[in-house]
């Protein structure tokens, strides 16, 4: 029995506690997924222990026969789980299970609900890793010694769950981690031989270490009758213990695949698609990539956890290798195995190094590649864009080498369905394309419905020419690098002059004309009357319901843009609207027929309504109101 040198009592961290009374008192509709979550983390360890091994191989204390240990006892309701891994020291063993370090933590607590049920399925959804074991246990004692440490200087963590746990030095001789879990009753069907076996299959059977189990052998006489007395435990290997992605694509089932992935992105849901692939020739290498079901709680921090895990020729290098894919691909999971890398290579000689920039590039052209083929599946590629559209997104302007392929993989809604939903694609938008049309017309506005009904449509949906409606927060500065698709130009519908090209007629551009020309007075009244208020002031064709628009320089940044930068404390130039006038309007007509004062007012109300059709902000609205108030009592 190890004797306590010396012993603290600690407290969890908040978060940890609302976790762990969560687990505890949930109903959880998946207990078994603790099994594979603690295996994970042991081959974890296994894999680090290997790598810090590269350059100092008396870390394996002489024990590098790398594997993990799983026991039972039916009679104690205990499993045990051991790894002659990495270890932790004293400090490491406080902060890895006092506290949740996982990026997205805040995240994930935002989406209790206090519902038993609901909440307990996003506890194995988010993959919490040590403590799920307090989901099958009430008790868990952990030993372990990190590898290189003075031997017998171990140290022993201790919780039951509620609220603190307790960490003493203790002697133990090996390096690596053990983790006892005391069994909840009704929990104690784990304590099963066969039932772990199974679960180890099922989970874990791709890890590359080793899963070994204890099974009694007895020596027979010749009558084939057990020798009393003769009983000895055999560790046997229960699962496959071979990396999976050296296997063939054609021996490998979609289960296998699957079970895989929920392990490289701790994840409880199966991912979308795959894509596995063996490269030969200047550059060798193995990719296994996912594209997952869900979204990660960080997925919108730009600096958080992401990239593949990178092996160098099946020895573990780091979990993150975020050099590997650009980072509007940082959703992609996976393994990238190579031998065209050293063995003791690190983050900046990746950084440096000729060779994963030609990988990259093709890792890249490979997630692509998956994300086309699985947009033939219009329902499930609707999945995936309605969770990660936003990001792919950045692509555009993060990947000029593959803006194309990335422009075919977006989403829009559009004037075609008039539906919030962004599930119309470029392609389709060109080929229903007006006879004359040879640009792709689009709209940024801050919500769908402000899209959908601004003025700057009127004649787009009189001519029946489909317009984007975007409303992304960062469609905008998508659209600015996103020039053409398929040799078509974009053009926002709401900036600069309206050019609709063959599709007008030269009877309809010569009425136009000639309008304009006969309102030259009317338009040189206007802009006397606003001042600096507009920067032009011009009859359009463009309208056909209402009475005013503002329009912008056609470089000029929009108002969504506008409000973003400005949100962030970003000083902004000043910038003065365009402001066109439909001459067949009422209001128009009674502006042209108004005199002095009214003339002055109703032209600064149909310049404030304008601006704020387009989601503008006024600088004066008093002044908006009380014009607007003289007008309804005149």
């Amino acid at each position: 029995m190890s004797t306590a040198i010396r012993e603290e009592t600690l407290g969890f961290q908040t978060e940890v506690k609302q976790l762990l009374h969560l687990m505890i008192h949930s109903l959880y509709s998946n207990r078994e997924i603790f099994l594979r979550e603690l295996i994970s983390n042991a081959a974890d360890a296994c894999d680090k222990l290997r790598y810090a091994a590269l350059d100092n191989d008396a870390l394996y204390e002489g024990d590098s026969e790398l594997r993990i240990e799983i026991e039972h006892d039916q009679e104690a309701g205990t499993v045990t789980v051991r790894d002659n891994g990495i270890g932790m020291s004293r400090d490491e063993v406080i902060s890895n299970l006092g506290t949740i370090a996982r990026s997205g933590t805040a995240e994930f607590l935002k989406q209790l609900s206090g519902e038993q049920q609901k909440d307990a399925k996003l506890i194995g959804q988010f993959g919490v890793g040590f403590y799920s074991g307090f989901i099958v246990a009430d008790d868990i004692t952990v030993r372990t010694r990190k590898a290189g440490t003075p031997a017998g200087e171990g140290v022993e963590w201790h919780s039951k769950g509620e609220g603190e746990f307790t960490v003493a030095d203790v002697e133990r001789a090996a390096h690596g981690t053990e983790i006892v879990l005391h069994l909840k009753q009704d929990a104690r069907e784990f304590a099963d031989d066969f039932r772990l076996q199974s679960l180890v299959r099922k989970y874990s059977d791709h890890i590359e270490v080793p899963v070994r189990m204890p099974r009694v052998e007895t020596d027979k006489d010749d009558d084939g009758k057990p020798v009393e007395g003769s009983e000895k435990t055999v560790w046997e290997t229960v699962n496959e213990a071979t990396a999976l992605w050296v296997r063939p694509k054609s021996e490998v089932s979609d289960d296998e695949y699957k079970a895989f992935y929920k392990h490289v992105a701790h994840d409880f849901s199966d991912p979308l698609t795959w894509s596995h692939n063996k490269v030969e020739g200047k550059l060798e290498y193995v990719s296994l990539l996912y594209v997952p079901g869900r979204a990660p709680f960080d997925l919108y921090e730009r600096d958080g956890a992401r990239g593949v895990k990178l092996y160098v020729q099946r020895v573990f290098i780091m979990d993150d290798a975020e050099q590997f894919l650009p980072l509007y691909l940082r959703f992609v999971k996976g393994v990238l195995d190579t031998r065209d890398l050293s063995l003791n290579v690190s983050r900046e000689l990746l950084q440096q190094d000729p060779k994963v920039e030609k990988i990259k590039s093709a890792l890249t052209k490979r997630a692509l590649d998956m994300l086309g083929k699985l947009a033939k599946d219009k329902e499930a590629y609707q999945g995936f864009w309605n969770t990660f559209g936003s990001v792919l997104k950045e692509g555009p302007a993060e990947d000029f080498a593959n803006r194309d392929k990335i422009a075919g993989l977006l989403r829009f809604s559009t004037t075609h369905t008039d539906s919030a939903t962004q599930d119309q694609c470029l392609a389709d938008y060109v080929e229903r394309m007006k006879e004359g049309q040879d640009k792709v017309y689009y709209i940024v506005a801050d919500s769908f419905n402000a899209a959908k009904s601004s003025p700057h449509l009127e004649i787009f949906r009189k001519k029946g020419i489909e317009v984007l409606l975007l409303h992304d927060r960062i469609d905008e500065w998508l659209m600015s690098h996103l020039t053409e698709f398929d040799g078509k130009h974009f053009v926002d519908v709401a900036k600069g002059d309206l050019d609709l090209g063959e599709v007008e007629d030269e009877a309809e551009k010569q009425a136009q004309q000639e309008t304009a020309k006969a309102k030259e007075a009317l338009v040189k009244r206007v802009k006397e009357a606003l001042g600096e208020l507009a920067q032009e002031v011009r009859v359009t064709h463009r309208l056909t319901d209402s009475p005013a628009c503002v329009v912008l320089p056609e470089h000029e940044m929009g108002y969504q843009m506008r409000r973003i930068m400005e949100a962030a404390g970003q000083p902004l130039p000043e910038v003065k609207p365009i402001l066109e006038l439909n001459p067949a309007h009422p209001l128009v007509e009674r502006l042209e027929a108004a005199e002095d004062e009214a003339f002055t007012d109703l032209a600064h109300i149909l310049l404030d309504q304008a601006i704020i059709a387009e989601g503008g902000h006024l600088d004066d609205p008093a002044a908006y109101v009380r014009r607007l108030n003289g007008l309804l009592t005149a």
